[in-house]
């Protein structure tokens, strides 16, 4: 059931949460949450190892049962302690590099160009810290024929607009799109979202704690009733 549990939360992360991951500049976030899908994996198959061996009364598996359970223990404290350490750092890393990605690599790549679109629509922001950092980007101030989006006489993304129509970049009037940056929204909800993580990856441990001492209990009962 823990494992099923992990296995639930970091898919629904994956999906529903790894848009904006291409805008972030390390890993951490990532790697976190796939050692945590490892070890929930891991978990699901433990329980199946361990029910067949108690049916079977077969010590190796309930011996193999243990030692998987110590794995999984191990990548989830890990994961879960890093999760919380991370939560404490990210405000830092998005205030250094976040607004030098939008005014880097909007229009410039893909990837990045569609997460902050994307960003700008949900959130209702328009740039990093404010909407005046978008003249300093090198989608507004180049000349560059090869951007993904044309400037087109447009002071900010259209994607920054409060109601998102073509070319409504052009004016950045208060009535026409919002003055508050994304920064604020994507740390928030990162933190929410690095704290459930720690939360599951700590608490569902401790069950792995029970789970080893009752099934090395197991083995060694099997071992005097089996002798």
């Amino acid at each position: 059931m823990s494992g099923l549990i992990i296995v639930g939360v970091t898919l629904w992360t994956i999906f529903w949460k790894h848009q904006y991951i291409s805008l972030l500049s390390t890993l951490n976030y990532v790697i976190g949450t796939y050692t945590l899908l490892v070890a929930g994996i891991l978990a699901i198959f433990a329980g199946v190892l361990g029910c067949c061996g108690i049916w079977r009364e077969h010590r190796a598996m309930i011996l193999g049962y243990t030692f998987i359970l110590l794995v999984v223990f191990l990548l989830e404290a890990t994961v879960g302690s890093l999760a919380y350490f991370y939560e404490t750092q990210i405000e830092n890393e998005l205030s250094l590099t976040l607004n030098k990605t939008f005014m880097e690599n909007y229009a410039v790549d893909e990837e990045k160009t569609k997460a902050i679109d994307l960003m700008q629509q949900e959130y209702m922001c328009c740039g990093a810290i404010r909407f005046e950092d978008w003249k300093q980007s090198v989608w507004l101030r180049s000349r560059r024929k090869d951007l993904l989006r044309p400037t087109e006489g447009r002071l900010v993304p259209d994607s920054c607009c409060l109601t998102l129509t073509p070319k409504c970049g052009i004016r950045d009037h208060p009535s026409n799109i919002p003055y508050n940056g994304c920064i604020y929204h994507l740390s928030d909800d990162l933190k929410h979202h690095l704290i459930l993580l720690g939360a599951i990856g700590l608490g569902v441990c401790v069950v792995q704690i029970f789970g080893m001492i009752l099934s090395c209990c197991l083995y060694i009962k099997l071992k005097d009733v089996l002798d």
